[in-house]
């Protein structure tokens, strides 16, 4: 049971976001707070008493805010027992030993919060060791604190409270022979990985990838489409472990769907690193569906967000991606029919509502025919060696015709690029 789970009352937290003046944003500095407090929402055994947005001119080296602004905070903190201070932004180490110091309280960044909350959903054991991962290389820049967390088969890593909230005298040796053992556990892992996805590529059925940022509906939408029962809440992060399942689309083509992990603006570059390998499954994809939350006052900039997050794992633009508008039955009714007009007018976006099925039957219709591309014919002699290549053409239904002879058989085939791609991978 995790540290923060098992106190007799719950964290009592309060939200700071930075707006600093010479930093540009995408989105509005109120908005910011806002998915902040979500996050923090999301961790349990956490109460949000109050939260706001701090002006700055410009960043105090020793302590973040200005003098006066840390002595206003410190007043209030006191006055409502705050425990826990969440700063939406990055902390040195610095000044998180200075303002913990001088508030007497618990301080998490952006980074240890979505690390706290990646520690307490993950399930698979490549999950747990990701996660560890990323938590060690953050930890190793810090004051490191007691290290019961690494004895514990999940949950936080000590940032909020429990056993580790002592200080101690930071032991990198002990932090950089932990992540070597990590490592290798990762690299094993991520070699089995890569036996499946080889495997995958000889089986004759694409891969449609939902990507979205977090709280997107990506979860609900994969439920409807495959009738699986990934957990979906209204909550950031609430899956985080990939899940696949194969679509029976209504072409009769069969598929196989993946859900991945949401993303977030600013995500930890030590996540992005540790869970890269899960992310990767991505690159493989042969469509890529990425599901929007349209009714969200910022969804082209979290769209622009899991846009760079694409770029930066290396995701080729040659493969077909839609744009799927989810949540459309949250859209005002005055907003909504403007919605569907702007979407008729542009290619490869689905209006849809995961929640009540509306939509989803013509996103479906499309993937079908994204997959109806271009066939070629050709003629392949196969010995009778090659039963394993034989059995894949018959299994992806593009055999024309067949013949036989002493030397093994004559094959035509009707076949798309893709599919040539796969059978060439076959050893």
């Amino acid at each position: 049971m995790d540290a923060y789970e098992t106190a007799a009352a719950p964290t009592r937290a309060y939200v700071l976001h930075p707006d600093l003046k010479s930093v540009k944003s995408r989105r509005l500095p109120e908005h910011g707070l806002a998915e902040a407090v979500s996050l923090a929402a999301a961790l349990p055994g956490l109460e949000v008493l109050g939260a706001e947005v701090v002006r700055l001119p410009r960043v105090q080296p020793g302590t973040l805010f200005g003098s006066g602004k840390v002595e206003e905070l410190k007043a209030m903190m006191n006055g409502l027992e705050i425990d826990l201070v969440l700063v939406d932004g990055p902390v040195t180490p610095v000044q998180q030993r200075n303002l913990e110091k001088e508030w007497g309280v618990k301080l998490l960044d952006r980074t240890g919060l979505i690390l706290e909350i990646f520690a307490d959903r993950a399930r698979t054991r490549e999950g747990v060791l990701q996660v560890e991962l990323a938590a060690l290389s953050y930890q190793r820049t810090r004051l490191v604190r007691a290290w019961t967390h690494l004895e514990r088969q999940r949950g936080g890593f000590g940032f909020v409270g429990g056993p580790g909230e002592t200080q101690i005298e930071s032991d990198r040796r002990a932090i950089d022979d932990q992540v070597i053992r990590l490592k290798r556990q990762l690299d094993r892992v991520a070699k089995t990985r890569e036996l499946h996805r080889a495997s995958r590529r000889k089986v004759p059925f694409p891969l449609v990838a939902l990507v979205g940022y977090t709280n997107a509906g990506k979860s609900t939408l994969f439920n409807h489409m495959t009738g699986a029962e990934v957990l979906a809440k209204d909550m950031l992060f609430a899956t985080l472990d990939p899940t696949m399942r194969g679509v029976v689309l209504p072409s009769g083509r069969k598929v196989i769907a993946s859900d991945t992990v949401g993303f977030i603006s600013e995500l930890p570059t030590q996540l992005v690193a540790a869970f890269r390998a899960t992310l990767e499954e991505v690159l493989e994809a042969d469509l890529i569906l990425h599901v929007r939350d349209i009714s969200h006052t910022e969804s082209a900039e979290q769209a622009a967000d899991v846009g760079d997050i694409l770029t930066s794992l290396g995701v080729n633009k040659a493969v077909p991606m839609f744009e799927v508008w989810n949540k459309l039955d949250l859209v005002d009714a005055s907003q909504r029919e403007a919605l569907l007009v702007q979407a008729t007018n542009r290619a490869g976006v689905f209006p849809v509502s995961a929640l009540t099925g509306e939509g989803v039957a013509a996103l479906l219709e499309a993937a079908s025919t994204a997959f109806e591309e271009e066939k070629s014919q050709a003629v392949l002699a196969l010995g009778f060696s090659d039963g394993k290549r034989r059995s894949w053409l018959h299994d992806a239904g593009i055999v024309v015709d067949e013949t036989q002879d002493d030397a093994g058989w004559q094959i035509t085939v009707l076949w798309t690029e893709r599919q040539q791609g796969r059978y060439r991978e076959f050893k």
